[in-house]
């Protein structure tokens, strides 16, 4: 590390004319810089500069070891500039996964939204019905339903919303709706379970075996659209489903369901992960009001 330091002051020396030139750029003491030139000619054991009381003068040896000193410098300052850059410009990759329901109906929209606006940012959205490791993964933004259990992740609160039991309003028409078949997701397995509540507190229990099962949220939703039976579909979904899907009871509800933004980032985060958290939260609370 003191090698870094010695080069740069030996660069700024030659750039800035003197010793003294270069501490004043430098912000330290004539003497502190007069040292480091003194420890690096000591460690390369070479004369890398010949100084009278007027003018000093690279040896050939310090022209050459000059350029790769400035190479350093360049690189440090453009280090430096590109991650300040960061602060006040979102770019570069962000990795956000979420379950395919959100993904089509809040994650992909809200990063639409900011392409156009953040021509430097890349977003990689991986959609996935399973919950993805993190730090295994590389992800910098995952959305969840439901509070995770990892206490060495950042969790934020973004909204809430709630499933509705679903059908196709043909299969609705059809009566005796309790005794259709119910489509699953493979995350709820076979034995299905809900509590509704009505608005005046009086609490139904709804028990079945699913009939099918699908390890994809489109898969599930399109068996349900067809009238092969009925399933849970985000409440924000339904309502922009053009009249393909319908509650199957209107008159209760289940419980809320809590969203959370998961993030490696707990302290720091990076001006891209924050900018498509915000767009994301601002989504949900725009589907949830509508």
């Amino acid at each position: 590390m003191n090698r870094l330091r010695y080069m740069s002051s030996f660069a700024q020396i030659i750039e800035s004319g003197s010793i003294s030139a270069a501490a004043d750029a430098l912000n330290i003491s004539k003497s502190v810089v007069s040292q480091h030139l003194k420890e690096l000619e000591s460690l390369l054991g070479l004369t890398l500069l010949k100084r009278t009381t007027r003018r000093q003068t690279l040896t050939p040896e310090g022209h050459s070891f000059y350029q790769h000193c400035k190479a350093v410098n360049e690189t440090a300052d453009t280090a430096w500039r590109e991650a300040e850059e960061a602060l006040t410009e979102p770019r570069g990759t962000v990795r956000i996964t979420t379950s395919q329901a959100l993904m089509d109906a809040l994650v992909a929209p809200a990063t639409a939204s900011l392409l156009s606006q953040h021509p430097k940012l890349k977003p990689e959205l991986i959609s996935t019905d399973q919950p993805l490791d993190l730090i295994a993964h590389d992800i910098d933004l995952a959305i969840r339903v439901g509070r995770s259990p990892d206490s060495n992740l950042l969790q934020k609160r973004l909204g809430e919303f709630r499933d509705q039991l679903c059908a196709s309003p043909s299969l609705i028409s059809q009566g005796n709706i309790e005794q259709a078949p119910y489509i699953a997701n493979t995350w709820q397995g076979k034995a299905i379970h809900h509590r509704f509540t009505s608005s005046d507190g009086q609490t139904v229990d709804y028990e079945a075996e699913a009939q099918c099962l699908a390890d994809s949220f489109h898969t599930c939703r399109t068996l349900i659209e067809m009238g092969a039976g009925t399933g849970l579909i985000p409440e924000f979904i339904v309502k922009a489903s053009q009249g393909k899907l319908a509650d199957v009871f209107p008159d209760y509800q289940l419980p809320i369901n809590t969203v959370y933004a998961l993030s490696p980032f707990n302290k720091h985060m990076p001006l891209s992960v924050r900018v498509c958290l915000a767009a994301i939260e601002e989504k949900l609370a725009a589907q949830t009001q509508q």
